[in-house]
């Protein structure tokens, strides 16, 4: 798969504390050696911001889309077409990444992504852990990891809009990200698994995110890990991720 262009698109409600440490990372990954010349544009949406988010991530030289979208499918997909006209690329040739305000990306996060649709991956579905201080970091990973197997490859189960990827020819042929207040990064991977697309699962390129258990989105990655606090029994937790 020959990829010319790549987007990274952030949606961010509120995010001015976390956000520049996101667009470092950033920023970081598209600088990966073996991007060569590969154009890439990051683009923040900044959905119903009340705070300095837009103004950071114009200074840190995003493209800032700018609504009161208070909706995060919404804004993903808004993020999306605005990176794609931009782009002005066949579908076909660009790549789509999407990561979140609070989350910080591992520097080979794009060479990772962009070297498996070499290898004929239409979509990159990865992991996240959590800061190594956070005292649910332990927690998390026992709850996260419970389908790993000893040994081999892990086709995990987790699905998060801070780490995934996917070519735009088949995120455009599924419909993109559906407006939903939460959970449209699983519904989007739900669709290309549908629509017959080559969907990798990999743990080798995880995302460092937020321990916040106040999110910006009720039902989001925060609720999770709120629920780890709650020393529930194990059979009534909530599934993480």
């Amino acid at each position: 798969m020959n990829i010319e262009a790549v987007a990274v698109v952030i949606p961010a409600h509120d995010e001015e504390s976390l956000l520049p440490a996101a667009l470092e990372a950033v920023r970081t990954a598209t600088r990966h050696p073996d991007l060569g010349r590969l154009r890439v544009l990051t683009v923040v949406v900044a959905d119903h911001c009340r705070d300095d988010t837009a103004y950071l991530a114009h200074e840190a030289g995003a493209t800032v889309v700018t609504g009161s979208f208070r909706n995060p499918g919404r804004a993903r997909a808004v993020g999306v077409r605005r990176a794609l006209r931009e782009l002005d690329r066949p579908a076909s040739r660009a790549w789509i990444a999407t990561t979140d305000a609070d989350s910080e990306v591992p520097a080979d996060w794009l060479d990772h992504q962009l070297a498996r649709a070499r290898e004929g991956w239409e979509a990159v579905v990865g992991t996240v852990v959590l800061p190594r201080t956070s005292p649910l970091a332990d927690r998390l990973r026992t709850r996260y990891e419970a389908t790993r197997p000893p040994d081999g490859e892990w086709n995990h189960p987790h699905v998060h809009g801070a780490n995934l990827g996917v070519t735009a020819r088949a995120y455009l042929s599924v419909g993109g990200f559906p407006p939903l207040g939460v959970g449209e990064d699983h519904a989007l991977v739900d669709a290309l698994y549908r629509g017959g697309h080559r969907v990798l699962t990999t743990a080798a390129c995880p995302v460092l995110t937020s321990a916040r258990v106040r999110g910006r989105a009720r039902g989001g990655f925060a609720d999770d890990l709120a629920a780890l606090c709650s020393h529930a029994p194990e059979g009534r937790q909530r599934t993480v991720g």
